[in-house]
């Protein structure tokens, strides 16, 4: 069934996903990628166009933006981000529109090899009829999280237009480089200055999550022993072998992203650079509770330690750092917003689904920085890669829930 907002949400979506917002885990600067404030000043621009009030782009990244209450109520934020992952090419997206979805096979014009169906993604069952949005196949689309920038940015819109909707103050967030574990400045929430919070972040009709799974970093670098290959008989120790080594060494069934699912953690490596006389190697730890993650660093470390002692001429560094942990450990002492949340997408005609999900969002680190803030659907499919895909009418229900959202914390 279509929606007045349809139209809205498909045109911003597809106009956001052509910009290139991908950040940048190596970049030290913040946010990582100059191109990310390409789609935040034009958040800004439309904001002020639309009539939100107190605009502005932070000098940490982030746009922040309010609707004025139209009723007393609690100060609700939204939050969603504009980068883009970097596992995948996300220059030159090309969106495209697929205007009511028949049921069989996508095909890619960048990208013929490529095919897409029920069979790959389940939930395109579910959506014939809608209009689905693409990438054209060499690129990711971008839809995590445009979509649920975009999604806010209609549901606002909608407010500021209809000041006869009862709702207390909105807050507007829109975070850069939360893909790379870095979306939430420690100003953030002082600067957002809201009861609670919702990021719109998630995936099919219905999610509400308010457990994640806890992260830390790795990053292993090993420095060998350079020397021309000629005369490297007995002297050269290559840091790309044992790096391969290190890999190779770490538990492979049950403790990959490939070999696990449900309540299973991982640890993941995620890129490797370097030569011969230096490599290193980054991994993604994640379990659902904080010792798992815990034992989960002491297996990486020790397959480090025993990979210095198979070669001691070879120098093996391990470091470990946190990223952000399941909001559960906070939620769980207060589970109003979510409560809110569920009776939310109740009026919106759906029914509430809640399931640990093997991510995380800045609304875990929001969370754990003492600000409430469960996570909601936008509809996306298949991330970070050139499959990905999103349904109109599946963003028109998450716009639904936020507008329901917004009037139910007004009444209490």
């Amino acid at each position: 069934m279509r929606t007045p907002y349809d139209n809205e949400l498909a045109d911003r979506l597809m106009r956001y996903a052509a910009v290139d917002t991908q950040s940048d885990e190596s970049s030290t600067s913040q946010p990582s990628t100059a191109c990310q404030l390409d789609l935040s000043r034009m958040l800004v621009t439309e904001l002020e166009e639309m009539g939100a009030q107190d605009v502005k782009l932070t000098d940490y990244g982030v746009v922040i933006a309010t609707v004025p209450a139209t009723v007393e109520g609690p100060t609700i934020g939204l939050c969603a981000h504009v980068d883009t992952a970097p596992q995948f090419n996300a220059t030159g997206v090309r969106p495209r529109l697929i205007q009511g979805y028949n049921g069989g096979d996508i095909t890619f014009p960048d990208a013929p090899d490529r095919r897409l169906g029920p069979d790959i993604s389940p939930h395109l069952a579910d959506c014939v009829g809608h209009d689905l949005i693409t990438a054209s196949g060499k690129t990711l689309l971008g839809g995590d999280d445009k979509a649920g920038v975009a999604i806010i940015m209609t549901a606002a819109r909608h407010l500021l237009e209809n000041p006869d909707i009862a709702h207390g103050e909105i807050r507007l967030a829109f975070t850069p480089d939360e893909e790379i574990g870095r979306g939430v400045d420690l100003r953030l929430p002082v600067d957002m200055a809201c009861d609670f919070a919702y990021t719109f972040d998630g995936s099919k009709p219905g999610e509400v999550e308010h457990e994640t799974f806890s992260a830390d970093r790795g990053i292993v670098t090993i420095t060998g022993v350079s020397i021309h290959p000629g005369w490297a008989k007995n002297k050269l120790v290559n840091a790309m072998h044992l790096a391969a080594r290190v890999i190779d060494t770490l538990p492979q069934k049950n403790m990959t992203p490939e070999t696990t699912s449900g309540a299973q953690g991982f640890i993941h490596a995620t890129d490797i650079s370097g030569d011969a006389a230096k490599t290193r190697i980054g991994f993604i730890l994640r379990d659902f509770e904080r010792d798992g993650l815990a034992k989960k660093g002491a297996i990486l470390r020790s397959v480090c330690e025993l990979v210095a002692l198979s070669e001691p001429r070879a120098k093996v560094t391990c470091e470990i750092t946190p990223q952000y942990r399941n909001m559960r450990y906070w939620l769980e002492k207060d589970m109003t917003p979510v409560h809110l949340a569920h009776a939310a997408v109740r009026d919106a005609g759906l029914e509430p689904v809640s399931v640990p999900i093997r991510g995380g969002t800045d609304g875990s680190r929001l969370t754990e920085m003492g600000l409430p803030c469960p996570n909601i659907f936008t509809g996306m499919q298949e991330i970070h890669g050139p499959l990905e895909w999103i349904s109109v009418q599946d963003m028109a229900k998450a716009t639904k829930v936020a507008l329901h959202l917004v009037q139910r914390a007004a009444r209490g």
